[in-house]
């Protein structure tokens, strides 16, 4: 009986495996359009997929960021200003897409931009807090993918959204948890409507990972910027010592967690270029052996994790 169990296990992953490494053909004629690549994931990702010879139109908010990247690439990658806090701004990238892939359309579009402070207790927060990171990870993103989305439909191309563990396991205050519960709808209904077209829509659910956008001085100047900020009943009802202990928490992470993006990127390029990509990646250890598990644990069981063992209590807790 075990045997048999054991065999079909195996059986299925030996297939998986066959099938997963199948790759798309003439890949040098096809294009693809990547949000964010200043640094980070899209940066590592424009620089892989050149090198892999696909025709990469990248998108940097800075002239700076994307001369970096030019001096790095060959010359078959192109670079564009993009923030995806403004229509106008997509509308020019959406235009400058056009020019250039012509009738073939977007093969590939990577939704990669995105920022993940503040991360702190949300009664440390304002409203304009929320919607900074709204804008850009999930408003701009969708914007993004409604102004491409019938360039892609052309090429019967791929959709790439770049969400989190942190959209199926809320585990801390502020607007990055709630926007990556939005990309993760946004790209499972986007799938199903678009699916009948060819087009394949697959999101990367990566764990904590070192970035330049997540940087543990960063985090801890940003906490310690709105525990200044906050109300003195605010102060009052956690104390210094829940500070003392957030910020703990937060160093004790940045030792513990990868600094090697390639996870995530390699990810992202088996999504561009396999002809079966998965629907969802989960690269990084803690993606796959504790947040994801974690996600389809009762809820009352990940709220008490989440109580007595991650996060410090604060002072006037009962």
């Amino acid at each position: 009986m075990w045997l048999y169990l054991v065999g079909l296990v195996s059986l299925y992953y030996l297939l998986r495996w066959y099938r997963e490494r199948q790759v798309v053909s003439h890949l040098r004629d096809k294009y693809v359009f990547i949000t964010g690549c200043d640094s980070g994931f899209g940066n590592l990702l424009a620089r892989q997929l050149d090198l892999r010879g696909l025709r990469v139109l990248a998108s940097c908010l800075t002239e700076q960021g994307a001369e970096q990247l030019r001096g790095q690439t060959s010359d078959r990658l192109e670079t564009v200003i993009l923030d995806v806090t403004q229509t106008e701004s997509i509308a020019a990238a959406t235009h400058w897409v056009k020019e250039r892939v012509g009738d073939r359309g977007l093969w590939g579009l990577v939704n990669n931009a995105e920022i993940f402070l503040p991360w702190a207790p949300n009664e440390w927060l304002t409203k304009q807090n929320f919607v900074n990171i709204l804008d850009v990870n999930l408003l701009g993103m969708i914007e993004v993918t409604l102004s491409l989305l019938a360039l892609v439909r052309k090429a019967r191309g791929r959709v790439v959204n770049v969400s989190s563990v942190f959209g199926r396991v809320s585990l801390c205050g502020g607007g990055y948890c709630i926007s990556k519960y939005g990309v993760e709808a946004f790209s499972d209904s986007l799938r199903r409507e678009i699916s009948s077209f060819g087009v394949k829509v697959a999101i990367i659910e990566s764990g904590y990972l070192k970035t330049g956008m997540a940087n543990k001085e960063m985090v801890l100047q940003n906490l310690q910027e709105l525990w200044d900020q906050a109300s003195q009943d605010v102060k009052e009802a956690y104390g210094k010592k829940f500070l003392d202990s957030y910020m703990k928490m937060i160093e004790t992470m940045g030792k513990i967690y990868s600094s090697n993006l390639s996870l995530v990127t390699d990810c992202m390029e088996h999504a561009l270029t396999a002809c079966h990509p998965r629907t969802r990646y989960s690269p990084g250890w803690d993606a796959k052996l504790f947040y994801l598990p974690m996600s389809y644990m009762p809820t009352a069981l990940v709220d008490a994790v989440d109580y007595y063992l991650l996060f410090p209590r604060p002072e006037q807790a009962r």
